[in-house]
Parts: C-alpha cells; sequence; structure tokens
C-alpha cells in the first residue's frame, strides 16, 4: 500500500485525497504551534519547503494536541496561530498521531519506519520523508538536524 491511497482532512475541512499529491517528494511532519521547539521547528520547515518546492517537494503539516496538551483546540485556532508565523505549506486538521485514536495515514507511516524506541510517536516534531511512489524512505525525530536531513532530502529529490 502506498502513501498515496491515504485521505486527510486539510485545516479548512476540506478532504484531500493524498493521490493528488503523487510525484512529489513529502515530508509528512506531526506539528505544533506551541512550546520551547515550535517557533525554530516551523521556522526550519518552512525554509526546507521553499527551498525545495521547485523540485516538486512539499512538506505536510498535521498539528497535533496529543503531547503537552497547550496547543489551540480547533483547526481554526491552529490556522491562525501558525499563519501568523508565515507558514506556507499545506496544513492539515488537528490529527491524532499516536495511540488507539490515531489517523491510519499515522498508523501506516508508524508501521512502514519505527522510531528510536519503536513504533509509537513520542513527541511532536516526528517526520517521514516519503518518495514519489509513495514510500517512505527515513523517519526523523523532532531533534534530528535539519542540514542532515537535508542531505536525505536531496538523494530522494
Amino acid at each position: 500500500m502506498s502513501f498515496f491511497r491515504h485521505q486527510a482532512t486539510l485545516i479548512n475541512g476540506k478532504k484531500q485525497n493524498l493521490k493528488d499529491l503523487e510525484g512529489n517528494v513529502l515530508l509528512v511532519v506531526n506539528i505544533a504551534s506551541a512550546g520551547k521547539r515550535a517557533k525554530k521547528q516551523l521556522k526550519e520547515l518552512e525554509h526546507i519547503h521553499k527551498d525545495y518546492r521547485t523540485e516538486m517537494f512539499l512538506v505536510l503539516g498535521f498539528p497535533c494536541d496529543q503531547f503537552k496538551g497547550d496547543e489551540p483546540k480547533t483547526s481554526k485556532e491552529y490556522y491562525q496561530a501558525l499563519s501568523g508565523l508565515g507558514i506556507s505549506f499545506p496544513l492539515f486538521a488537528k490529527t491524532p498521531v499516536k495511540g488507539a485514536k490515531a489517523h491510519p495515514l499515522f498508523k501506516w507511516l508508524k508501521k512502514r519506519k519505527r522510531g528510536l524506541f519503536g513504533n509509537e510517536i513520542r513527541s511532536d516534531f516526528t517526520k517521514f520523508l516519503i518518495d514519489r511512489d509513495g514510500n517512505v524512505v527515513k523517519r526523523f525525530g523532532p531533534r534530528k538536524s535539519f542540514e542532515r536531513m537535508r542531505v536525505d532530502i536531496a538523494k530522494v529529490l
């Protein structure tokens, strides 16, 4: 099964068939708008998105409130918080990424690439690199250097 067989809800409430993104290289990230790392992570993700977008590369941001519980409660509040930070990459509705209620896309991603401590996502800003065919190539923890990630992204591009 390919990444592109899934569907997710955009931050505006519309359904997005991920097949529409086929042919792109993607970096799927469970994001947060609050917390110590949020601004730096979002800034770096935006730079990567802009630097590679002409090469059919997209960052896909999935807001999640499963880690510290201090995030906005609605997708509209997420959008307001993130748009104030200059984010231009596609944003999805608030999405559970761990536990029994995890979105099917994240269940699928976690089965394809384990993290350092197993399948579960343990923090915001876990990233999955998807190739043009919908395969999960790499999984990056939240502390992974963006410069090192760029090397892996460039290889897939």
